[in-house]
């Protein structure tokens, strides 16, 4: 078992590539030759209307669940789909080993409409720690990783989020309002003001792709799965931007958090989009 983060340091020296190798290739092999091509047989849908699941989401947690734990002897592997059909086995996450966390196909309603805005993200976490991750987006030809205290890299150039412009409406993506409580809808309403501009989100993981590219300014999310936040919290924290709950505190992979929460260019606009959320409550 991997105990320090001394070790986890060595692993990601030595085998940060063939991680990278790994989710490529479980795009490659399960995700691609679906993109437009799903049959009605291999889309179904869990929890309810908006939350669906195809064939594609499976069978690369399946790969990316054998290879990982293979790279890392003593891992685990936290996915969605495995939470699915095993909602305990989400309590590694709160473990001692180091522990994958893995959303095969982030945007599975983009996917499933045949369009580029989904990915495939993967974290590698100790102790509720993320330490370092990856986001493919394959329609898109983008690679985005980060290893935490190195930075953010996007297809292996450094990035950095920088801070909005002066003057400029700060560009927010929000929660889908189906996804949210009536406490958690009052607090988004406080988004709704001069100088902030909301947008539903889309994917998740290209989301937090476009604060630390500089694209957008900030998220408001609503909910606290790792697999959707694990991977682009520590891009957009590497590339140089923040993360508050609405309780002022970082987000925590693990729970227990005050939402929403912001993940934001910079320091003073996580601030600022956490005082908005928290005035309306």
């Amino acid at each position: 078992m991997i105990e320090t983060h001394a070790t986890i340091d060595q692993f990601l020296t030595r085998y940060a590539h063939d991680v990278e190798a790994a989710v490529r290739e479980a795009a490659a092999r399960e995700i691609v030759p679906r993109w437009r091509r799903l049959a009605a047989h291999e889309v179904d849908r869990k929890t309810g209307p908006h939350d669906v699941v195809t064939d594609a989401d499976r069978e690369a947690e399946r790969r990316l669940t054998a290879e990982l734990p293979r790279l890392l002897p003593g891992s685990v592997v936290v996915g969605e789909e495995g939470v699915h059909a095993d909602p305990s086995s989400y309590e590694a996450i709160r473990g001692d080993a180091p522990v994958w966390i893995v959303d095969p196909v982030d945007g599975t309603r983009q996917f499933v409409r045949g369009e580029t805005g989904y990915c495939t993200l993967v974290a590698l976490a100790l102790h509720g720690v993320v330490q370092a991750s990856w986001t493919y987006a394959p329609a898109l030809g983008l690679l985005a990783t980060a290893v935490r205290g190195q930075g953010a890299r996007l297809d292996g150039e450094p990035l950095r989020s920088g801070s909005p412009e002066p003057g400029r409406e700060i560009r927010v993506a929000t929660s889908h309002p189906d996804f949210t409580t009536d406490e958690q809808k009052r607090a988004l309403l406080g988004l709704r003001t001069d100088g902030v501009a909301p947008r539903p989100c889309g994917s998740a993981g290209l989301e937090y792709l476009a604060v630390a590219r500089g694209e957008l300014d900030a998220t408001a999310f609503s909910w606290e799965l790792a697999w959707d936040h694990a991977a682009g919290l520590l891009l957009a924290e590497e590339a140089g931007g923040a993360h508050l709950t609405r309780a002022g505190t970082p987000f925590d992979i693990r729970g227990g958090n005050t939402l929403p929460f912001t993940a934001a260019r910079d320091e003073a606009t996580a601030r600022r989009v956490v005082e908005l959320l928290s005035a309306a409550v």
